[in-house]
């Protein structure tokens, strides 16, 4: 295999079959970051196209710091914002108090697979999956996801746990009709 380091310089060249092997290195992971965020899998495939439209754009911004996986994941997850922002708009929700008594139980999530987790998630309303992604898969703070989705971080935190709630709500009845069969 070539060298990461080597495929990059080639792509900041403009050299397409550097971007071919670069698209055929990363788009299996990146296409799972933006099924994440999206509403179906061709959602999921306009962001990762959008995507690598950008990784090749700005590729020469990477200074080989970090990693080069890590950076071209903000770029799918901004992508996948950016997707959001404009076609969504976001209600606030001032009465956090109503959302902070609810425990959120990880228990439930040792008894359901992958796949069934993700399509579950993908059904969350699309304000609250934004947020329960950007905090559980990407880590990012309340604060941060508040900046990012131009939000108070009071929504940002009433968003995660109305999206836990829904979850762990959707988790509980498709085992009670598993055990009905």
């Amino acid at each position: 295999m070539e060298d990461l380091k080597e495929i990059i310089e080639e792509c900041v060249a403009g050299k397409a079959w550097a971007q071919a092997k670069l698209y055929e290195l990363f788009a299996p992971k990146m296409f799972g970051v933006c099924l994440r965020y999206a509403t179906d899998s061709a959602e999921a495939e306009d962001n990762l196209q959008e995507g690598f439209i950008k990784v090749f754009k700005y590729i020469d911004k990477f200074k080989h710091k970090g990693s080069f996986e890590g950076w071209m994941r903000r770029i799918m997850v901004n992508v996948s914002i950016e997707k959001y922002r404009k076609q969504h708009f976001m209600y606030p929700v001032e009465d956090i108090e109503i959302y902070e008594s609810n425990v959120f139980s990880n228990d439930i999530l040792d008894e359901i697979s992958v796949q069934e987790l993700i399509g579950l998630i993908q059904e969350l309303p699309p304000r609250y999956r934004m947020v329960f992604n950007l905090f559980v898969m990407e880590g990012m703070g309340h604060k941060e996801i508040s900046k990012e989705m131009n939000i108070s971080e009071g929504t940002s935190k009433s968003n995660l746990a109305r999206a836990r709630e829904i979850l762990q709500r959707k988790v509980k009845n498709l085992y009670r009709e598993a055990e009905t069969k």
